[in-house]
């Protein structure tokens, strides 16, 4: 049996421990990545290349699931054409489907399988969002996420001197400077910038929501919801150090990285915060847990797992997290809310709820809008635009 052979052989069987999770397991990201790491006959290009496999036929589940059981090679033929072509997958695709044609398109790719392209999101979220069903929107939910970069320090000569040794080209956001995309396949997690705290890995989509805001040196914020803190190290820098930011959460564990996170950043202005007091703070951010579908391009799993009563769920917890922390902002202050949803149940319909129950806040449209145009309750970050995750904020002022 050749390599590819063998390789095609172990890609079926990984995907027959999966296939019983694949509609189901919402942490299936976590089980993928320990089923890999569990394969001792693995090295490093292996788990790449099985992972970039599996993600694909994750993204194009409905394509590729039902030739699993009438036609086990064609599935294999699927995955590979439809997966990215980097150094780990060249070799398996050139002698997996080396004789079907490279088409540049979904919708050439569809037409070629005879397939729609549409079927590739679930039918019942054109009610929540139609927007990312149309051609340039789907287009992208179905490419690889990129790796972007926010910058944490006053010296990016250093960073860029550092990749330029490893070669790693980088290209800043147009829209943002401070945010670079890593155009290379690389681990940046190693290198001396990530150490010592100058860079963090987040989505574009994610720096802007808070770069959306207008939000002045030496403020008093509140992270009511910080999980590790990609946010909350966003917010300390632009508070400045004569500001502050408290973090709230109920998962200690996430805060510990947080504060690792803060140390190795050299940020002084982040406290922990058990109980938020109330009328305290300039500013308080809701980023609320969500349904996660402005992430379905990089977690495609959640496609397939997550449903219309996830999502209403999620939107009643956002409603109560909304209501606690509204007490938290300052008279004159606000209250941000933010979500990586593209469902208006989760958004907008959660901000009309708030703003009937609470009388004295008031939308304020955001500072910068990129290019996109502010509803009357906020702010969506749609990710063809940018190349980004898919994204919703709302400022709220308090009379």
């Amino acid at each position: 049996m050749s390599v590819v052979s063998s390789q095609q052989q172990v890609f079926l069987r990984l995907l027959g421990k999966l296939r019983p999770r694949w509609h189901q397991e919402l942490t299936l990201p976590a089980h993928i990545q320990r089923m890999l790491s569990g394969e001792r006959s693995f090295g490093s290009r292996d788990r790449r290349l099985y992972r970039e496999l599996i993600y694909t036929t994750l993204r194009y589940l409905p394509w590729i699931e039902p030739c699993l059981d009438a036609d086990p090679a064609r599935a294999i033929k699927l995955a590979a054409w439809l997966a990215a072509e980097t150094r780990d997958t060249r070799a398996y695709r050139a002698d997996t489907c080396g004789d079907w044609p490279g088409l540049p398109s979904l919708a050439t790719r569809a037409e070629f399988l005879k397939v729609t392209a549409t079927d590739l999101l679930p039918g019942w979220f054109r009610d929540h969002c139609a927007a990312i069903f149309t051609p340039r929107e789907l287009e992208v939910q179905l490419a690889r996420a990129p790796l972007w970069l926010r910058l944490q320090t006053e010296d990016p000569g250093a960073v860029s001197r550092e990749f330029a040794g490893l070669d790693w080209r980088t290209q800043p956001a147009p829209a943002l400077g401070s945010a670079w995309r890593v155009l290379d396949e690389a681990d940046v997690t190693k290198t001396d910038a990530f150490a010592e705290g100058r860079i963090e890995v987040q989505d574009l989509g994610s720096q802007m929501v808070l770069e959306a805001l207008r939000i002045a040196p030496g403020e008093r914020w509140l992270d009511a919801c910080a999980g590790a803190g990609g946010k909350t190290l966003q917010l300390s820098q632009k508070v400045g150090p004569d500001g502050s930011v408290e973090a709230h959460d109920t998962r200690p564990a996430a805060l510990d990285e947080l504060l690792e996170r803060a140390e190795r950043a050299g940020l002084e202005n982040i406290h922990i915060s058990a109980q938020p007091a109330a009328g305290r703070y300039a500013g308080v951010l809701v980023d609320a847990p969500c349904s996660g579908s402005g992430t379905w391009r990089r977690s495609p799993h959640l496609k397939w797992t997550t449903t219309a009563e996830i999502v209403a769920a999620r939107a009643q917890l956002q409603r109560t997290l909304l209501d606690r922390f509204a007490a938290c902002v300052q008279p004159g202050g606000r209250l941000v809310y933010a979500t990586c949803s593209l469902s208006h149940v989760e958004n907008e319909d959660v901000i009309t709820a708030f703003l009937t129950a609470h009388r004295d806040f008031a939308v304020e449209p955001p500072a910068q809008t990129f290019g996109f145009e502010a509803g009357p309750a906020g702010l969506t970050i749609l990710p063809a635009r940018h190349d980004t995750d898919g994204f919703f904020v709302a400022a709220l002022r308090r009379r």
